[in-house]
């Protein structure tokens, strides 16, 4: 049984550069991104969150393969502690959701946002569950479907295409359900939390990993301002929002808290869970994914856009994506954001 996440097909930097979108696009989708944030008043959040389906599928189309190409197919952050690679981390983090749902063959489980599935592959392997991801971009589909026939794992993952506050599933046809870093695209959260109740059975377990800001957060302060709009850029979020109201809304969402608590506090105090993006890194994959790497990085694919290898525009989207990584590791040193706050709720019985 192979217990690491998946890590063969991982495309090239020259692959990764051209991204999935069509060359001659590609300039022009990043700037309309990015044009999303350039208010980052009330305006702004509103235009993303109205806008969020342009919004995130723009985003996944331009940055997918930069993201296999240095993190492979699971694109979430775990708790580490000390001794533990990054590879082991991870999936054990993917377990911990198993775990925790219960779940065994026979079951039908959703992830809601899937990306390329790599947590899905990780999961059905381990438990032998059938699991349908669903995701709102067809370039990750697409991947994602290829993956698992790959890995030989299509009778157990399926990927649907399809918006996950307006899902194409009928009710309470689902024995679980989870969503690893994905919920923060949504506009709201109650849209996204009450669509889940929906297809969930009578008493059906939903776990998450919720991004969102800590109680440390303060909206006075403009440096944690920029910050917390450095993570919303570089990851398609229409607006980050605290610890609260992600709870307020599973509850407006008829849906059962049963447990909640910060996974950052799992890690150990040398192995943090943005050590991968710091200077700090102490693995290949983190040397990579670290400032230096990211540097050189960032170097090789602005050659590439000169040679016309890589098109116009796939620097800007590797810059964006290397101000995100900053930001992640100066909300991860302030602890006034989390990757991983943990939520086990249910649907009520019938």
């Amino acid at each position: 049984m192979n217990l690491t996440p998946e890590t063969s097909e991982r495309p090239s930097l020259a692959r990764a550069a051209r991204t999935g979108v069509r060359g001659d696009d590609v300039a022009a989708r990043a700037r309309g991104y990015l044009g999303l944030f350039a208010d980052d008043q009330g305006g702004g959040v509103a235009a993303r969150k109205a806008d969020y389906a342009r919004l995130v599928n723009d985003y996944y189309d331009l940055v997918t393969d930069f993201y296999e190409n240095g993190w492979g197919q699971s694109f979430h952050f775990a708790p580490r502690t000390r001794g533990e690679s990054f590879e082991a981390s991870m999936v054990r983090h993917e377990h911990h959701v198993a775990l925790r749902l219960g779940l065994r063959p026979g079951m039908k489980v959703l992830d809601v946002g899937c990306g390329v599935g790599g947590p899905m592959r990780a999961i059905a392997r381990f438990c032998g569950a059938r699991v349908v991801g669903i995701n709102n971009n067809d370039y990750q589909v697409t991947r994602g479907r290829a993956h698992n026939e790959r890995a030989g794992l299509g009778h157990l993952c399926e990927l649907v295409k399809g918006d996950f506050l307006a899902m194409p599933f009928e009710d309470a046809s689902f024995d679980a359900a989870f969503a690893i870093e994905a919920t923060c695209h949504a506009p709201e959260r109650r849209a996204v939390f009450a669509e889940i109740a929906r297809v969930l059975r009578p008493g059906a377990p939903f776990v998450s990993y919720e991004w969102c800001m800590t109680d440390r957060y303060d909206p006075a302060d403009a440096a944690a301002r920029a910050i917390k709009k450095g993570i919303e850029e570089g990851d398609a979020l229409p607006d980050l929002v605290p610890t609260g109201e992600v709870l307020r809304a599973l509850g407006e969402a008829g849906l059962e808290v049963a447990e909640t608590r910060d996974m950052v506090d799992d890690c150990d105090a040398e192995t943090p869970w943005y050590l991968p993006l710091s200077a700090h890194a102490p693995s290949f994959t983190g040397l990579r994914n670290s400032p230096a790497g990211r540097r050189a990085t960032q170097l090789l694919v602005d050659a590439l856009e000169l040679v016309r290898v890589a098109p116009r525009g796939a620097g800007e989207v590797h810059r964006f994506l290397c101000r995100a990584a900053d930001a992640l590791v100066a909300a991860g040193e302030r602890r006034i954001f989390t990757p991983m706050f943990f939520v086990l709720a249910r649907r009520p019985a019938a």
